[in-house]
């Protein structure tokens, strides 16, 4: 593998808080040095006068589709995306087919992923059964074979003392618990949030407290167990909160957020719009100024897409029919940007660490931080790049999401995984 060298780009790393103009050799995939006026002779080089070079964006929450759902998407093309919005490491959620519940099924994502993907692939495994919610899955030996966390996604445990195993395992094997809180009692039949926006539409509706009430049995739970807790993609005030107090107490409780619930609120929902239509939903103005407020305060850990693709002949159809989820990769960093950065509710360092470090800390991964002898993962950003996303020259095998024509100010132009250049703007 040929040397390459980072030149003249300002360097954010909050692992180390350096903030400065840097170069940086890359030899053999990992980091070889990191100083001003670096001379390495042969090595391939990038100039980043003008750019900021920081740790390769890691997406702790998404859905590669594959195995099972390949017309949907599959690891290659998810990768390829994820790589075109500037991540280098994914972990996609067990929602296959068949669940990723065993080390059979987790062994042939790593697989698939060494074979075709061109980021990082760090599967997460499912807490019960086939994600039944009954019988705990064959945990340890996932977590033998790779998984970095354990969850049932979309099919929340709705039994608390199976949840208590869960997390009593987890904690033994040193992994979270990612847990999508929702109620599924409360939420049943629901297609957005439960609201004056869903009584104008006369669309059922997605009580806030379906997911509040399930953050809390979670944290109560962390509590009694000792266990790491991770709640996915927050969406309501009242969780916010509870998370907030929960972190006060000292309870080892983290979550993410995504960007549509900090960018879109209900009110925003084009009429019976499919790319409108997600879980958690979009919530009421309100939450989503609670969003924002918990990144900006701390509160809230992460930021993740829940890129979850969906192929035309199932998303487009009645809001009522149509499934859940949007994706989100190629739009992240740009919407983190715009209502974050450019706005100045967050230095541009917060960010950066709400992309790599804070989901390297919570999944216990060797990655997100720049330093001698770690992986050469690196996201470089233009903060001044104009681009306008079109959702039909994605990457993605699917087509679903509500930013399609939407104009950006700033986003990624290169991302580096291992050492290689794998995608830059220049040449999409």
């Amino acid at each position: 593998m040929p040397k390459l060298l980072i030149r003249n780009g300002r360097v954010i790393d909050p692992a180390s808080r350096l903030d400065a103009v840097r170069d940086i050799l890359i030899e053999e995939g990992r980091f070889a040095a990191i100083g001003e006026k670096l001379d390495a002779p042969g090595a391939e080089q990038f100039n980043a006068s003008g750019l900021i070079v920081a740790p390769g964006f890691i997406d702790m929450h998404v859905h590669l589709r594959e195995p099972g759902f390949e017309y949907s998407e599959t690891i290659e093309s998810g990768s390829r995306a994820a790589a075109a919005g500037g991540f280098t490491s994914v972990c996609p959620m067990p929602n296959t087919s068949p669940v990723n519940d065993n080390a059979t099924v987790t062994s042939y994502i790593i697989d698939r992923a060494e074979r075709h993907a061109i980021v990082n692939v760090f599967p997460i495994g499912a807490i019960t059964k086939n994600s039944a919610g009954e019988e705990l899955a064959a945990i340890g030996s996932m977590k033998q074979a790779g998984i970095v966390a354990i969850s049932d996604d979309g099919r929340p445990v709705m039994n608390a003392r199976v949840m208590r195993r869960a997390m009593e395992t987890a904690r033994s094997f040193g992994i979270p618990v990612i847990d999508h809180c929702e109620d599924l009692h409360l939420s049943a039949g629901g297609d957005m949030h439960e609201g004056k926006q869903s009584v104008r539409l006369g669309l059922r509706g997605i009580p806030g407290a379906s997911e509040d009430v399930m953050v809390a049995r979670d944290i109560l739970l962390a509590e009694l167990t000792g266990a790491r807790f991770h709640v996915a993609h927050i969406s309501s005030r009242r969780s916010i909160e509870m998370v907030a107090f929960a972190k006060q107490r000292g309870i080892a409780v983290s979550c993410e957020a995504t960007p549509h619930h900090f960018v879109l609120a209900d009110s925003e929902i084009r009429p019976y719009d499919s790319n409108y239509k997600m879980k958690p939903p979009l919530r009421s103005a309100c939450d989503v100024g609670a969003v924002t407020q918990g990144i900006v305060s701390g509160s809230i850990d992460a930021i993740a897409t829940d890129h979850a693709p969906h192929a035309g002949s199932e998303k487009m159809q009645e809001f009522e029919k149509c499934p859940f989820g949007i994706i989100g990769f190629e739009t992240a960093i740009g919407l983190a940007l715009e209502r974050l950065v450019h706005t100045s509710k967050i230095p541009l360092a917060r960010m950066v660490e709400l992309f790599t470090t804070a989901p390297a800390r919570i999944l216990n991964l060797n990655r997100g931080r720049i330093a001698v002898d770690a992986p050469a993962d690196l996201t470089i950003l233009n903060l001044e790049r104009q681009w306008t996303y079109d959702v039909n020259r994605s990457a993605s095998k699917s087509r679903n999401s509500p930013f399609d024509g939407y104009s950006f100010r700033g986003g990624a132009v290169a991302t580096i995984v291992n050492g290689r250049i794998v995608w830059t703007a220049d040449a999409h």
